[in-house]
């Protein structure tokens, strides 16, 4: 992917012995050639006039001392086009599941959706979701993500959600789904619901207050109370945990941050961490969590470094 990076950065002013070498890489095999139309499809990405016009702008006011002309020239440009690179490969990655969804949220934003037959549905960070209501059928998918749903009862329409491994089944109750990687988890504010794994079929039914996870495996172990309430905080627009590791609680800040968060002492892992805070406040968070546990935080433009 480098080296089709570098041609493509040469492609409009080849000569012709150059032009002679990039035949003979492409030729070489059939990686070349399919890393070469991987950058090409990335760099008629539609997010390049904004990486470069970013670019730009810092360009413009880190630069001190003039520089050769083909220096300004290509520098911006190369690094434009790793950027984009980059950009396009998780663009691309991530494509089937844009043009399914419907509605789609920004890390750390929530989104509210009214469904035709009155149901309502809350949406998490970083979260993809479509549905289906007519006369015949209430489906929802959830194709990554976090939603909240509170279902208008109908007798005659169940109202169903497919989110990776399990399918949930309900008439009118509320309820949350979490599919994230390879697992799903559901937990219940009221009412009841019915799960089934795609994979065999196998069936359990859950009420208020439940929660269970569903992986590639099966069902995990039912949970009932704190647990389960603590899944459903988010609803409420707060993130809770009652003495989990520090590793755990900084895997679900990151669903919130909209950055890098790094934590470069191993032994911060395993300190066990209660707290409430406010979603919104991702910042706050992670100062909190450095005081309490007497941690170092070294705050960057999107890039916090706990130690």
């Amino acid at each position: 992917m480098a080296e089709a990076l570098d041609w493509l950065i040469l492609e409009d002013d080849m000569d012709a012995a150059t032009r002679a070498r990039f035949d003979a890489w492409l030729a070489a095999s059939e990686g070349n050639a399919r890393a070469y139309q991987r950058v090409r499809d990335a760099w008629q990405s539609p997010l390049l006039p904004v990486a470069a016009a970013r670019l730009e702008r810092k360009r413009g006011q880190a630069m001190v001392q003039p520089l050769r002309r083909q220096h300004r020239f290509w520098k911006p440009v190369a690094t434009a086009a790793a950027l984009v690179l980059a950009i396009g490969i998780v663009v691309q990655g991530d494509l089937l599941t844009r043009l399914r969804a419907d509605h789609l949220t920004a890390v750390g934003e929530r989104q509210k959706v009214q469904l035709a037959d009155g149901s309502n549905v809350l949406l998490n960070t970083n979260t993809a979701f479509s549905s289906r209501v007519d006369d015949q059928q209430r489906v929802a998918r959830l194709y990554r993500g976090e939603a909240f749903f509170d279902v208008a009862h109908d007798r005659s329409r169940p109202f169903e959600v497919e989110a990776g491994p399990v399918q949930v089944t309900v008439r009118g109750t509320a309820f949350a789904v979490r599919y994230l990687g390879n697992e799903a988890e559901v937990s219940v504010q009221r009412g009841e619901v019915d799960l089934r794994t795609r994979l065999d079929d196998a069936r359990v039914s859950l009420g208020a207050g439940d929660s269970i996870r569903v992986g590639p495996q099966g069902f995990g172990e039912r949970q009932h109370g704190t647990e389960a309430e603590s899944q459903l905080a988010w609803v409420k627009g707060r993130m809770v945990f009652e003495n989990c590791p520090m590793s755990q609680v900084l895997a679900e800040l990151r669903r919130y941050y909209p950055g890098w968060i790094v934590n470069t002492n191993e032994r911060l892992d395993n300190v066990s961490v209660t707290g409430n805070w406010r979603l919104d406040d991702p910042l706050g968070v992670a100062r909190s969590l450095a005081q309490i546990t007497s941690a170092e935080l070294h705050e960057y433009p999107k890039l916090l470094i706990l130690n």
